[in-house]
């Protein structure tokens, strides 16, 4: 069988102008981002808000490639970027004062990738 990668219409053109980016760049995070969100969506990462808060400190730049999802709390600000939210997760980052945002959003804004963390 021949290997053909997401269907999504965004998720397709969020790995197009992750790759783009990385080269043009050269950073290779985006890189790897994209490569992670090329695979199937059964191995696709989902992580929940108790991970995000365990994982970081106030003011850190996150991404996750995949969705995040509500369970736990979040106690310090945080700036988020993701394939997808649960309205959960939106809520909570919202209520800890932190900010829910695609992918392409954050490669627009720091497009060298310095200072991000990968959670998986």
């Amino acid at each position: 069988m021949r290997r053909t990668g997401p269907t999504n219409y965004i998720l397709r053109k969020t790995i197009r102008q992750l790759k783009k980016v990385a080269r043009v760049n050269k950073a290779r995070i985006w890189r790897y981002v994209a490569e992670l969100l090329e695979r199937s969506a059964r191995k696709r990462v989902a992580v929940n808000i108790y991970k995000i808060n365990r994982l970081t400190k106030d003011g850190d730049v996150v991404i996750v490639p995949g969705k995040v999802l509500g369970v736990g709390k979040l106690n310090h600000r945080v700036a988020v970027a993701a394939i997808a939210f649960s309205k959960q997760a939106i809520e909570k980052i919202k209520a800890a004062n932190g900010r829910a945002m695609h992918i392409l959003e954050l490669v627009n804004e720091n497009p060298s990738g310095s200072g991000v963390k990968i959670i998986i």
